[in-house]
């Protein structure tokens, strides 16, 4: 299987370069136009900019979204909104426009230099009267100032003599027919434009400004300006190199009462472009210094790795705590910027163990969003906080209920009722960052209250099975969504087990760390002594169905009795298994989008056994579930959060090609866009479920009580896996190789996987 797998990819490949760093495109396809504008994504945590051209192309995508930056939209409720474009430059030579779809272009190469977060591209490009030129581009969104932007332009002329012009401007934002922006003014000053605008609804003003700068004084030129635009002009001849800097400086009032005057005096003291590059490549060697992982042997691998952590490491939100990590990134328009569970349980480990700042500053966003939380609950006729499937600026739900078919048919969204493992997975990513960082002030002042008003939520939320003399949590959707409204879904339920044993946990840490923390939140949710029994009581007596003989675990009450099928009758196929079926046969059949059970199970083992669930557990527990739900489990058209799961369970169960195969399905699905829809934007669960695979798969990391250990177990091609872990203030390199895999690997077989966790 690994095999077949990769030779399809090999058909697609992107040409990776020796050294690991880059992505490099030979040649300009315009049939994968989107797709290669997510690629060449660039960001610095406060805004993303996909990758279109500075001159354009016929129906390209251009799009840079700003965190946090919401608008009114129909469907959705609120959408993060594209702002007007910074990339523009118009470059004319003898009067004739330069663009890819008209001349000819004789070479052609793009790169991303993930070390360097640099794009460039360089083109000979022969105009349709004959003249020819060499163009180098090359932009960054500067890490080190997230308010500056700059490209920088060289014009070679080869065989022309004459003049060329270079004009720049601020484009209108496309935002899929809808009009988020009204623009207030548009101003040209000391050789600089600006641009003034706000949103429709929200009402969040946007300041722009830019400016044009010659590289050196050797050049003569004639300068234009007016509101709208800013213009060179030079006389060139053969073999003379012209190179203009585009400075750009954006800023909102998100963070500043007049950002259209920040931005005009910020780019007044903004530096040369040499030394904001340098500031910025500087920024970027920092955090790849704690975040980079070195993979020898296998140069697909090590390039496709370092492309998740930097397209998440470009959306971090490295000076914000209001703003999470959308699943597309700042990269796309899919899911309308909202945030959903990907962040805290695909992206948040890489943080916490990486960059703990970053992840202290997403978790503080499901902190400052928890009054939505409340208000949900409240609406639903619950206690506590229930978090929202689909969360914005304020943290209330942004799951529309009904949305229209091709067809013109209203078809009911679920997810935002009822895919209430939500409230779970916040609490759980808290947890983890807690036990990797020893942040006890953080938890005092900001996790305790979500853990402990979340734990409350389940309280109202569970129902009493008089049969069953237990209780039950009925009409949900997992994380597996091809089932949806069903009873006692298994990782719903056992995580909520886990939730209450948490809060209780936490509830008698908190009243000896911090007596008054606790006494506020004792009088605000009411935590007496018969409250906490009840908890207790919920978490022993919650149903799961799990065959005491042989460990294997029902995904929801009566999944046993839906229709088996036989995946592979199906094959070759392009698209999802619901997609070909349709939502309600699928729903009746026993195909899976995404491996609960399994994901339980992998969960669970980043648990230590006082804080364990009531579940059977075990090496054989995870070889039976693995047995009956990886072949029911759509893995190529499924969900892209799947494959990074099921790579670090194979590894578990000592069988590293398997595991490598599904590794390769998360690490390559934007880089080749295996699921044909890469061009949607990055997928950020699935990024950061590749430093889960290679970090808790291959490495086998375990976190015990004094520290990270490695049980490796490494694909047969790597020589060689380097990383560093930062745990509870100490930092941790590893350095494994094949061979000490081998030696370590006849102490792994025989312990179980329990023994291995904490």
């Amino acid at each position: 299987m690994i095999n077949t797998l990769s030779q399809a990819f090999l058909q697609n490949r992107p040409c990776f370069d020796a050294a690991g760093w880059s992505i490099v495109e030979s040649a300009f396809d315009c049939n994968k136009l989107h797709h290669q504008e997510t690629v060449f994504t660039l960001g610095n945590g406060y805004l993303g900019t996909r990758g279109t051209f500075e001159e354009g192309y016929p129906g390209d995508c251009a799009a840079t979204f700003i965190n946090g930056v919401y608008d009114d939209v129909a469907i959705g409720k609120t959408e993060l909104v594209n702002v007007p474009s910074w990339l523009p430059l118009v470059i004319k030579v003898a009067g004739e426009t330069f663009r890819l779809d008209a001349g000819t272009v004789i070479k052609y190469e793009r790169r991303l230099d993930m070390r360097l977060g640099l794009v460039s591209r360089d083109i000979r490009w022969r105009a349709p009267c004959g003249h020819t030129i060499d163009l180098h581009f090359e932009r960054f969104a500067s890490l080190a100032d997230q308010h500056i932007m700059a490209v920088r332009v060289s014009v070679t002329s080869v065989d022309f003599t004459g003049d060329i012009s270079i004009e720049t401007y601020f484009d209108d934002a496309d935002n899929q027919g809808v009009q988020h922006w009204e623009v207030l003014s548009k101003r040209s000053k000391n050789n600089y434009i600006s641009l003034h605008s706000r949103t429709r609804h929200s009402s969040i003003q946007l300041g722009m400004a830019t400016k044009l700068v010659l590289e050196g004084d050797q050049v003569s030129y004639i300068e234009s300006c007016s509101q709208h635009s800013l213009t060179k002009t030079f006389a060139c001849v053969p073999g003379q190199t012209i190179s203009l800097e585009k400075i750009v400086t954006i800023f909102t009032s998100r963070e500043s009462g007049n950002p259209l005057a920040r931005a005009c005096d910020w780019l007044e003291l903004a530096p040369s472009y040499s030394t904001l590059l340098a500031t910025h490549i500087a920024a970027w060697e920092q955090v790849w210094e704690n975040s980079d992982i070195v993979i020898e042997g296998d140069n697909q691998a090590q390039v496709s790795v370092r492309f998740s952590l930097f397209q998440l490491l470009a959306a971090a939100p490295y000076r914000d705590n209001t703003v999470s990590i959308p699943p597309k990134t700042l990269s796309g328009f899919a899911y309308r910027g909202h945030i959903f569970w990907d962040t805290e349980i695909f992206a948040m480990p890489f943080f916490s163990f990486t960059q703990p700042q970053i992840a202290r500053n997403l978790l503080e966003y499901r902190y400052n969003t928890l009054a939505g939380a409340r208000r949900k609950a409240e609406e639903a006729g619950y206690k506590g906080a229930m978090y929202a499937w689909e969360s914005a600026d304020t943290g209330d739900e942004t799951t529309p209920r009904w949305v229209p078919s091709s067809t013109g048919e209203q078809i009911r969204i679920w997810c935002g009722d009822i895919e209430v493992h939500i409230n779970t997975d916040v609490a759980y990513a808290i947890w983890q960052y807690w036990k990797a960082t020893g942040d006890d002030d953080w938890m005092v002042n900001y996790g305790a209250s979500i853990i402990l008003e979340t734990a409350l939520f389940w309280e109202s939320r569970i129902e009493w099975n008089e049969a069953r003399c237990g209780y039950d949590i009925l009409d949900v959707i997992g994380p597996d969504e091809n089932h949806d409204r069903v009873n006692n879904n298994a990782f719903t339920n056992v995580m909520v087990r886990w939730h209450l044993r948490a809060a209780l946990n936490l509830w008698e840490w908190l009243q000896q760390k911090s007596p008054e923390t606790a006494l506020h939140i004792e009088q605000k949710l009411k935590l007496n002594d018969v409250r906490l029994d009840r908890w207790t009581e919920i978490e022993y007596r919650l149903y799961v169905n799990q065959d005491a003989e042989t460990g294997l675990i029902e995904q929801f009450e009566g999944f046993f009795d839906l229709e088996d099928v036989d995946l592979q009758d199906y094959e070759p196929r392009t698209k999802s298994m619901q997609a070909l079926l349709g939502i309600e046969a699928t729903n009746q059949k026993q195909i899976l989008k995404q491996p609960d059970v399994l994901m339980l199970l992998y969960l669970l083992r980043n648990i230590g056994r006082h804080e364990s669930p009531n579940l059977h557990c075990d090496q054989k527990t995870l070889q039976a579930n693995w047995n009956y739900y990886s072949p029911r489990t759509d893995h190529a058209y499924g969900s892209s959060l799947g494959p990074a799961i099921h790579a670090i369970v194979a590894c578990d169960m000592n069988q590293p090609e398997e595991a490598y195969t599904h590794f390769l399905r998360a690490a390559l699905v934007d880089l080749e866009d295996t699921r044909k829809n890469a061009a949607e934007g990055i997928h950020a669960a699935s990024a950061g479920g590749v430093w889960q695979a290679v970090i808790f798969g291959f490495a086998g990391i375990r976190i015990t009580p004094f520290g990270p250990i490695a049980c490796p177990n490494l694909p047969p091609t790597w020589k060689r896996l380097k990383f560093k872990l930062q745990w509870q203030n100490h930092s941790y390199e590893f350095d494994l190789s094949s061979e000490a895999v081998h030696q370590h690997q006849e102490k792994q077989d025989s312990a179980s996987l329990l023994n291995l966790a904490m």
